[in-house]
């Protein structure tokens, strides 16, 4: 993505590039659109950024994660009601910061708190109310990070509900991170929803993440095609392929045939981080192929003295591959912009284009 200053339009004008009538229009427009942006900025990495990011994700963990028999001994409403406090608190003082102070990253991270109660709240209502239904109860809220279980489905969605109630008044893109982790852990929940009973196989388990990582990645796709002003797909673009590869990457045995496949599959993942503009791409593809040429060294120099020199050689590789693509990543995008086909080149995002 470019950006210009009023500096360089009016160089533009000078050399002949922008009709100078335009250019009255054009500076109300973007001085118009620049006022009514409510985005925040991208985060930087001095040291407030990373205290602001630091204490956001102790509180989140400190409320989530580990919030275990300590928590949980309180009872269920009280839990939920502690829940809802810290919300009620905590997007009192982000909407105070974003609106009143301007101060939209602070501000964000403080409604990014404010939504992650979301879940826990649920939790303490259903453990109040013996609300688990047909899975039961999963345990402590702990066991959220540990354990697949049909019941956490209510908080998943709990969760998602609040991220998109949140976004819409504060576009904040890391309120995505809480949304899109939701949506992965769904992807596992969901398996006993789907087959209808609390045993399932991995297989089962296995099969219903990689959909459902492929259907968040096509989500994930249609937020890049209407940017906000923030990157706000980043995260579903993470953690639908976290989804989709890792189930992908799990399928036990298969035929050499189908491991060349896989293999093909992640050179497809890198060819579409050109297409994209995603490098995350490249790297679950990069991963995916190592794995696919460890597998080769493993099965040819099996029992060998040369199998770590082999394993060297494709990390270095690898390595060399990587240096190739920095190198030569603004060229490869100049090549895909002209060489699509127009109905593929129509479907990339604008950032990539």
């Amino acid at each position: 993505m470019m950006h210009f200053t009023d500096q360089d339009l009016r160089a533009a004008v000078t050399a002949g590039a922008l009709d100078a009538n335009k250019l009255t229009p054009l500076l109300d427009f973007l001085n118009g659109r620049a006022a009514t942006t409510t985005v925040a900025p991208a985060p930087r990495f001095d040291l407030a950024h990373l205290l602001w990011y630091a204490g956001a994700l102790i509180v989140m963990g400190a409320m989530g994660l580990f919030s275990t028999l300590a928590f949980s001994a309180m009872g269920g409403y009280a839990l939920a009601a502690t829940a809802i406090a810290y919300a009620v608190v905590f997007t009192a003082a982000g909407h105070y910061l974003w609106h009143q102070k301007n101060l939209r990253v602070p501000g964000g991270l403080l409604i990014a708190i404010a939504v992650s109660m979301a879940p826990l709240a649920v939790y303490g209502i259903q453990d109040a109310m013996g609300m688990w239904g047909t899975f039961g109860r999963p345990g402590t809220m702990h066991d959220f990070y540990v354990w697949i279980k049909g019941s956490w489905v209510y908080m998943e969605i709990a969760a998602i509900v609040a991220a998109v109630i949140a976004l819409k008044r504060y576009p904040f893109p890391f309120i995505v991170m809480i949304l899109a982790f939701a949506l992965w852990f769904m992807s596992m929940d969901l398996t006993p929803w789907i087959f209808g009973r609390s045993e399932f196989s991995y297989e089962e388990r296995r099969i219903v993440s990689l959909w459902f990582g492929l259907a968040v990645l096509v989500v994930a796709w249609l937020v890049d095609r209407r940017p906000r002003g923030g990157d706000f797909a980043f995260w579903l673009h993470l953690f639908g392929l976290m989804a989709f590869w890792c189930s992908l990457s799990l399928l036990e045995g298969g035929s050499e045939l189908g491991k060349l496949l896989y293999a093909l599959l992640n050179v497809g993942l890198i060819l579409m981080s050109v297409v994209l503009g995603r490098r995350v791409y490249a790297v679950f593809g990069t991963l995916g192929i190592a794995g696919y040429l460890g597998h080769l060294a493993h099965a040819v120099f099996q029992d060998s003295m040369l199998f770590p020199f082999a394993l060297s050689l494709i990390g270095v590789a690898i390595i060399v591959a990587g240096l190739l693509y920095h190198r030569n990543q603004a060229a490869l995008a100049a090549w895909a912009e002209r060489n699509l086909p127009d109905g593929l080149r129509r479907l990339r995002p604008a950032h990539a284009q």
